[in-house]
């Protein structure tokens, strides 16, 4: 039995995440579905790209992830599937999938991607402003019933990928930057754990506000304590003990930090 995971922008409480589900099963029954997220920030693809990294390793092996974040959706912009490692991906051209790729690529896993442009595995009629379940479902669906990859379009090497925030090593530590503000307000950077070569924090300054050393667990600290830790993906995060650390910072996405090493 297939597993298909959702990830997108529409939000819980109107209808179109819903009608995803309904599409998959009317092509493929015995599917299993699983929701990310359907709270993806609107038209943040890289909030989307990120939630999907987190995730899809936790998924088994030939798992399809239907991701749909999808501002230029009826333009001229592509529609994906793709294969990286043992799992798959569906949805638009517009660098979603980057973080996918680079750990494919990291891990040197076969990778093949299509253009979706054999419109008799789609909906009959398409929409300009609705592809998620137009073309992304009904594509992830036939492949759940055992469709080739290679039979849903033209084979591509040029994915569109995003012009991800870098983090970059000084003298005395790193420069990263905020990726993502979390339900709880914690500021998700780019600065994972390996970056640590075996050393030690010191410090961490975030919009002049200095967090000495990390922490590892929210408990180590009092209640209302700002903190910096090593997150359950190994990413640095920026969090206040039972709080909201990105309204008591006024600190987002994009927003840079200092890391000092000892």
């Amino acid at each position: 039995m297939s597993v298909i995971t959702l990830t997108t922008d529409f939000g819980s409480g109107d209808y179109e995440a819903g009608v995803l589900k309904g599409v998959i099963w009317q092509i493929a029954p015995q599917t299993r579905i699983a929701d990310i997220s359907h709270d993806i920030p609107p038209h943040d693809i890289l909030h989307g790209a990120v939630t999907l990294w987190r995730a899809a390793p936790f998924f088994p092996a030939n798992t399809i992830h239907v991701a749909v974040v999808d501002p230029g959706v009826g333009t001229g912009r592509r529609a994906l599937a793709g294969r990286l490692g043992q799992q798959f991906f569906v949805g638009p051209d517009n660098g979603l999938f980057t973080l996918e790729m680079e750990r494919a690529e990291e891990k040197a896993w076969p990778a093949k991607w299509v253009c979706l442009d054999r419109p008799e595995y789609w909906l009959p009629s398409v929409s300009k402003v609705f592809h998620g379940r137009d073309v992304f479902a009904p594509v992830a669906a036939h492949l759940a019933n055992g469709v080739p990859l290679e039979a849903l379009g033209t084979v591509i090497d040029d994915p569109l990928r995003l012009l991800l925030p870098r983090t970059q090593e000084t003298v005395s530590g790193w420069l990263a930057q905020v990726i993502q503000v979390d339900h709880f307000g914690n500021l998700e950077t780019n600065f994972q754990l390996k970056n640590l070569g075996g050393k030690k924090v010191k410090s961490v300054t975030i919009h002049g506000v200095p967090i000495i050393g990390v922490v590892e667990s929210f408990g180590s600290r009092l209640p209302g304590e700002l903190i910096a830790l090593f997150d359950s993906s190994d990413l640095l995060s920026i969090s206040v003990v039972n709080g909201n650390a990105a309204q008591l910072l006024g600190a987002g996405t994009g927003d840079s930090l200092e890391i000092i090493l000892e």
